[in-house]
């Protein structure tokens, strides 16, 4: 006998049918009766996994030889431990026949906790139903251990219990959810089987039941289960409890017998007598709604059927589950309700279903009065240009290891071919991760995007599309502005955090929160501007439990959203954005989104849009004229904050009626819109703006108390000019920049006209050098641009229309200071990343020294792989190339450049070779292709280049073959045309895809290794073991013929056998002429395979270094290997140690040979 297992299985019933305070006990009496000691009983207490827990206690139980004492814990709580789960021999010293599951505890928890028990769910009614009970009224529910019987009157208690009492309610409906849970695979064959009962006799159908029954009643019960639910059952209450409810219970004296899962049988309670049941009365419910045709038979008298629970919506029974509750029950489709008008999409309206009983009650008074109020709240739209913002396109995304030391993780660039927008909108980004989430869990969605980019803007439409009945799947969507949140040192409830949506909350009382408690997988939460929470960023880490009701810290509230504790099952929507440490925190997310910014033709719309709002759509064209004219600003336009100030500029030029023309710089378009209000302000009024923004920005803040402006007068101007707007969700005393541009903009502007700033720190808020002592953290990070431009470009035009001619002493100081750190540097050592920045403050100067130092040190090889190239980056770049006299070669993989930045920087002159992902190359060359532009074409065909090419995924392969295909069919249809450079002149290829993917995908790379003409390096070798094996190898052997360049073939970690070794020996003699190097180390190859490349070895006239190290030949493979080395005097090495070789064989063999090396 396994008294292991014996005691695994009692110490979980018991562990999963008591509350945790009763475990506790259970450890506190093992403690005292010194079968734990004191550090292992802490640790035990702190165990979050109960099978773990259920495991160690049975361990320590198991040693001290005595399973019983496991029970002292429950007599010391004032419970019996259950004897259900003891074994056969064990007696009860009181010799009870009592039936068992009276002497359960009650069950709380999960369904896992109540799958691992073995109590029958009736008996668990009868158990609940008895601890409601006085001790006079305490009846005698189970006579016989085998038949689970209960008399009228307790039959009429329970029904009345379920429709009186909650607890009752939540106690039934835990239990049937355990049921479907267990049983939801058998509803299909419930549901074929009423199909075919349709097709018989109703006489037919009651005898079989009958024959089924009195078949049943000689075996052991099962438990029984109802097998079909509502079709639909979302928003379902239930009508309160027939009159005649009693009549249906008015049957013969005597225990009744209940099977309510037969499906052959119509929806009702059916009394059946007979003899040899045991019973008087059978009492037989079917849950499935029969066809209006079907009558009782005439035989029994007329029943109705159970009344339904409240509170279980869509249920017909009391042991029916909802489907909000069911753990697998998937999502209505956001289209399920495509063709409902906006009140039918309500959750508290529902087409009829073709009968009264399928017409949906009401929410209660006060949830259906926050309903109405939280939708009006939403519908409301934004006002002012904010309101025009152009559908924004979001893009899968996924979060990838910093190239540091680090151990973060940060948001992968990737291709723009592999990109994938989210073209089904908001439908899409909710049903994201639905093929990641568990039953009832929460699922976790994340949008991220810089600032500017509308992710606050989506977020509200997120809301509003709610509103307006397009997410019927949401009883409530919660949009919180995550600086309403940031209260550091208060104590929070869930009510707070529900509630915190704007200057007038909606209270969620208690009744509100008990819905949404119980319902959570109806619930969307959007946390909108996640990154305001940065004082808080440990909240993944911290400890949140499950309830609700406690307060808590606001590290503690998020930790139960973000831990998937706190209302488990709803649907928790984040916008943050990509960098700073709670971005990092995001990797558990099941999907992440990127705000992908506009497009050109995006931008465009944008404005047409704005001047429309405007009233002034006679100025469309003028401004679109105006902006393309300014490619650098129509590069920025990507950003709606940008669009948006280049829109207000315009129109406030084209009203003066001057000759119009925009700035070239994003410091003069925000001096161009400051300025002219500058001189009408009050006076030091925009100083102690920049001075609020450069503090708050130093805090990590945006928002800022009306009473930290310096005058009433002050905050008055500040808001008119619409600098300063009202914080959204916030009261109207809390103010907020208008963008976050902006605050940059005015930091940098206090930075420049400072007298508090000493002129040689001012180096450091440039943040291109690194610093190891006290860093700058560059959270204002426009901040360098603006700071460059405003110091550098003229005075008169620039700060001078800003401040006045004040400032002029201090700003040349400190110009100077910048010129020299500036002509200090050195671009060809700086990081991919920093020389972009240090082109973009250069560009920002207009100071033509300053920008020739930045392209006299331009390197002629420039890399940045890995780094994103935004549109302004890649305007910015091409700029510097055209001016800098000199030829490039352009490394641009891992970029995620779009198509036209990437033409625009290959069809320069001077960029003579580049590289690119092979998915956005070959885009660009159909592009062009469909444009005409041939000349073009040839260029970047002629400069594209894949040497070295290593295939890390499945991915690389496949475009490595389609640009070969692209060969194969151009060589094909032009009979002039050559092969593409980039594969002509391929030399070295490296294939490292794993065991894993290796063996599959070797097959395709196979196929077109012929088209590598000039392939000299084959490098088969990977960390991580390609283990592409003999199959592989007898795969490349075929190829040889056509690889006339190959010198150097590395097979090592392949899982070559004999048999590989004798297929590839077959095959050299092909590259006798040019191979000088094969590797075959960390192989599997024994003695007839050494033998195989031992008598090929005086072929390969080329060949000058062989390692077959760490392969299992044995001393008669070396000797024979060492006798063929000694007819090829061209082999300079052989390197053949192996551990199966005895070490003075090998000696003697190297003294014969000095070429021999060992290890």
């Amino acid at each position: 006998m396994d008294h292991f297992q014996t005691i695994l299985t009692r110490v979980r019933m018991l562990l999963s049918s008591h509350r945790p305070s009763q475990v506790q006990a259970l450890l506190d009496n093992l403690l005292a009766e010194e079968l734990l000691s004191r550090e292992y009983h802490y640790a035990l207490l702190h165990e979050s996994d109960d099978e773990a827990l259920a495991r160690k206690i049975s361990l320590t139980l198991l040693e001290k030889g005595d399973p019983d004492l496991a029970l002292l814990g429950w007599i010391w709580s004032g419970l019996q431990a259950p004897t259900a789960e003891r074994d056969p021999s064990y007696k009860d010293p009181g010799g009870s026949g009592q039936c068992p599951t009276m002497e359960l505890g009650p069950l709380e928890g999960s369904y896992l906790e109540l799958l691992n028990s073995s109590a029958d769910p009736l008996q668990l009614y009868h158990l609940y139903d008895r601890m409601d009970l006085t001790a006079e009224e305490e009846i005698d529910l189970c006579s016989e251990p085998d038949t689970d019987t209960i008399n009228c009157e307790q039959f009429s208690r329970l029904l009345c219990d379920m429709e009186g009492d909650e607890e009752t309610r939540e106690a039934y409906a835990n239990i049937a959810e355990l049921d479907q849970y267990v049983f939801q695979d058998t509803q299909l064959e419930g549901l074929s089987k009423d199909i075919f009962i349709e097709h018989i006799g109703l006489e037919e159908m009651t005898s079989e039941s009958v024959e089924v029954l009195e078949e049943a009643g000689q075996k052991t019960q099962k438990r029984p289960f109802p097998e079909e639910l509502p079709v639909d059952l979302k928003h379902r209450k239930l009508a309160p409890p027939s009159s005649s409810l009693l009549s249906c219970l008015s049957l013969p004296s005597g225990p009744i017998q209940i099977i309510p899962t037969l499906s052959t049988l119509p929806q009702g309670l059916w009394p059946i007598s007979g003899t040899g049941t045991g019973v008087s009365s059978i009492l037989i419910y079917q849950s499935e709604m029969p066809p209006a045709s079907q009558t009782p038979p005439a035989s029994g008298p007329a029943v109705q059927s159970l009344p339904k629970s409240p509170d279980r919506p869509g249920s017909t029974s009391p042991f029916a589950p909802s489907a909000a509750d069911l753990p697998s029950m998937p999502e209505p489709a956001l289209t399920s309700r495509a063709n409902l008008t906006e009140d039918e999409m309500s959750p508290t309206k529902c087409p009829a279903a073709g009968g009264a009983s399928s017409k949906l009650p009401k929410w209660p008074e006060s949830v259906e009065r926050f309903y109405q109020s939280l939708r009006d709240k939403y519908q409301a739209q934004p006002a002012g240009p904010e309101g025009t913002l152009v559908e924004m396109d979001l893009v899968r995304v996924r979060l990838e290891k910093s190239s540091g030391k680090s151990q973060e993780r940060e948001l992968a660039t990737l291709d723009w071919a592999e990109r994938q927008p989210a073209r089904g909108g908001l439908a899409e980004v909710l049903l994201a991760a639905s093929d990641r989430q568990q039953p009832r869990e929460t699922r976790v969605i994340a949008v991220l995007g810089k600032a500017g980019h509308g992710k606050s803007h989506w977020a509200r439409a997120v809301s509003r599309a709610w509103a307006h009945g397009q997410l019927p799947q949401y009883d409530f969507v919660f949009w919180v502005p995550c600086h309403r949140l940031d209260r550091l040192g208060t104590s929070y409830h869930l009510q707070d955090l529900l509630s915190s949506l704007g200057p007038q909350p909606l209270p969620v009382n208690d009744e509100v929160l008990s819905y949404i408690a119980r319902r959570p997988n109806r619930i969307l939460l959007v946390l909108d501007g996640f990154e305001e929470l940065e004082a808080h960023d440990g909240s993944l880490h911290s400890t949140g439990g499950p309830g609700s009701a406690e307060p808590r810290s606001l590290r503690g509230l998020l930790a139960g959203l973000l831990q998937r504790k706190l209302l488990r099952g709803c649907t928790l929507l984040l916008t943050a954005w990509p960098r700073g440490r709670l971005a990092q925190s995001l990797s558990k997310a099941d999907a992440l989104f990127e705000v992908a910014g506009f497009s050109a033709q995006q931008a465009e719309t944008y404005v047409k849009h704005y001047f429309e709002s405007e009233g002034t759509a006679e100025y469309q064209e003028r401004a679109l004229a105006l902006l393309r004219a300014q490619p650098f600003l129509l590069s920025h336009s990507h950003s709606p904050t940008v669009c948006r100030a280049v829109c207000q500029l315009t129109e406030a030029l084209l009203q003066r009626g001057d000759e119009a023309q925009l700035p070239s710089t994003l410091t003069g378009l925000f001096v161009g819109l400051l300025g002219p209000a500058a001189r009408d302000g009050p006076p030091g009024a925009l100083a102690g703006l920049a001075r609020l923004a450069w503090e708050l920005g130093r805090a990590h803040q945006r928002g800022l108390k009306a009473g930290c402006l310096p005058s009433a007068e002050a905050r008055a101007w500040a808001v008119a000019q619409g600098w300063l707007r009202p914080t959204t969700g916030a009261p109207e005393t809390e103010l907020a920049f208008s963008s976050f541009l902006l605050q940059c903009f005015l930091g940098a502007m206090w930075l420049a006209l400072s007298g508090e700033i000493k002129d040689k720190e001012l180096p450091q808020y440039l943040a291109l050098t690194p610093r190891k002592k006290r860093p700058y953290d560059n959270w204002l990070e426009g901040v360098p641009r603006f700071l460059v431009g405003l110091v550098f470009q003229p005075r008169a035009s620039c700060l001078g229309a800003l401040a006045g001619p004040a400032a002029s002493t201090s700003v040349d100081r400190k110009q100077k200071v910048l010129t020299r750190y500036l002509k200090r540097l050195q671009p060809g050592t700086l990081q991919a990343g920093r020389l972009l920045e240090l082109l973009h403050c250069a560009h920002e100067a207009l100071d033509p020294g300053l920008w020739q130092h930045v392209l006299q040190g331009l390197p002629a090889r420039l890399s940045f792989l890995g780094t994103r190239l935004t549109p302004p980056d890649t305007h910015v770049l091409g700029s510097a190339l055209e001016a800098a006299g000199q030829d490039f070669s352009l490394d641009l993989r891992g970029t995620g450049v779009d198509p036209s930045g990437l033409g625009s920087l290959v069809g320069l002159s001077c960029v003579t070779r580049f590289r690119a992902a092979l998915s956005d190359t070959v885009e660009l060359w159909e592009s062009l292709q469909q444009r005409g532009e041939a000349k073009l074409l040839r260029a970047v065909e002629e400069k594209f280049t894949i040497e070295p090419f290593k295939a890390k995924s499945m991915k690389d392969v496949e475009d490595l073959g389609n640009l070969v295909q692209i060969q194969r069919t151009r060589s094909s249809s032009e009979a002039a045309a050559g092969e593409l450079p980039a594969v002509r002149d391929l030399k070295k290829l490296e294939f490292a895809l794993g065991p894993v993917l290796g063996p599959q995908v070797f097959p395709k790379l196979v196929k077109i290794l012929e088209a590598f003409t000039s392939l000299q390096h084959l490098d088969l070798d990977s960390l991580s073991e390609n283990k592409i094996g003999d199959e592989g190898v007898a795969q490349l052997s075929a190829t040889f013929p056509q690889l006339k360049a190959l010198e150097t073939l590395n097979l090592s970690q392949n899982n070559i056998t004999d048999v590989g070794a004798c297929k590839l020996a077959e095959a050299l003699p092909a590259l006798a002429a040019s191979l000088l190097r094969l590797s075959l180390y960390n192989n599997c190859i024994c003695d007839t395979g050494a033998e195989s490349l031992a008598h090929v070895l005086p072929d390969m006239v080329s060949l000058r270094v062989l390692d077959v190290q760490y392969n299992k030949f044995t001393a008669a493979g070396a000797q024979q290997l060492a006798a063929g080395l000694r007819k090829c005097p061209q082999v300079k090495t052989l390197a053949m140690w192996t551990p199966t070789i005895p070490f003075g064989v090998q000696e003697h063999l190297q003294q014969l040979d000095p070429r021999i090396i060992l290890r």
